[in-house]
């Protein structure tokens, strides 16, 4: 099919003359139009116009021209593994935000106040005292109190050593109470302290026959806070059944320190260095069938490897 371009060449003598007279070259034009339809009339040029190069495109559109181009745009299916990454993470996300919800909701839920308090393991204090200190928790929600809150409040009560909670919903809080042991009597005029092994006083009796505990001749105050120490660690290490034997304990240095029985009889400790071994020693050699011939008057647990009695 031959090309629809026909180029036209005017006369090499028809000049048009201007307005001057001067003659102006004939020009080449070439032109490129659709095909006229049958019985179209012609349009003649104005003959005033200018010729120029024309190019018309048909039948052409860019992917930007509109609807037409988008026609040839494919849409490929997404990837089922995409699909089922973003199905995950949107249950996740999902899951993470009722959690959290449900978290908030019972931290700050005032059904989860606490109403009662249930105190255990208390005997130097009262279940009462215990309930009392702890009165400020009362209306604030379970999950929000700690044992360090619990142990702050019951500070003002000294025998108490440490202490653990446990929540029990909707609104109980029990307590666990470790008081502090006493291991000894201290006189201070006419009352006698009772203290631990860290000297930490707990309380007062005027009558040592009603407590089972030795009677520290001289208290800190007198043999000094070493000796004092010494002493109170050495009764501290011994179990309750030999604590409750003991009459005094006195100490004239950190490593003599000595033990008086009820009935009289000595024990010679030394420092109180090995005080476990020491008092597994001393609890058995008192366990020993006495001998009315020749009774022992001195336990001497100093060396715990090699023990004496005499």
């Amino acid at each position: 099919m031959g090309s629809p371009r026909r180029p036209t060449y005017a006369s090499p003598g028809g000049r048009k003359r201007t307005e001057t007279g001067r003659a102006e070259p004939a020009v080449i034009s070439a032109s490129k139009s659709a095909p006229e339809p049958a019985g179209a009339t012609a349009t003649k040029p104005d003959s005033h116009s200018a010729p120029t190069l024309t190019k018309k495109r048909e039948g052409k559109r860019s992917s930007s021209d509109g609807p037409a181009g988008r026609e040839n745009v494919l849409a490929f299916p997404e990837p089922p593994a995409k699909r089922r990454k973003r199905h995950i993470l949107v249950a996740v996300c999902t899951a993470l935000v009722a959690v959290s919800a449900l978290l908030a909701a019972a931290v700050f839920s005032p059904l989860l106040a606490v109403g009662t308090v249930s105190v255990s393991g208390t005997r130097l204090v009262t279940a009462d005292q215990v309930r009392t200190a702890l009165d400020p928790l009362k209306g604030k929600p379970l999950p929000q109190i700690s044992d360090e809150e619990v142990a702050r409040l019951l500070e003002p009560l000294v025998q108490i050593k440490s202490v653990s909670t446990q929540a029990r919903p909707p609104s109980e809080l029990v307590v666990q109470v470790r008081e502090r042991v006493p291991v000894a009597l201290v006189k201070q005029g006419e009352q006698y302290q009772l203290v631990d092994v860290d000297g930490v006083v707990l309380g007062t009796t005027a009558d040592t026959a009603s407590v089972a505990l030795p009677v520290i001749d001289g208290g800190a105050g007198t043999i000094g806070k070493e000796l004092f120490q010494a002493t109170a660690a050495v009764l501290g290490a011994l179990p309750l059944d030999i604590l409750a034997r003991l009459s005094n304990a006195s100490a004239q240095s950190v490593d003599a320190v000595e033990l008086k029985l009820v009935d009289g009889q000595t024990i010679v400790w030394g420092n109180a260095g090995e005080k476990e071994l020491k008092a597994k020693v001393l609890e058995a050699l008192l366990k020993v069938p006495a001998d009315p011939k020749n009774p022992v008057r001195v336990y001497d647990v100093s060396a715990p490897r090699h023990p004496v009695t005499r």
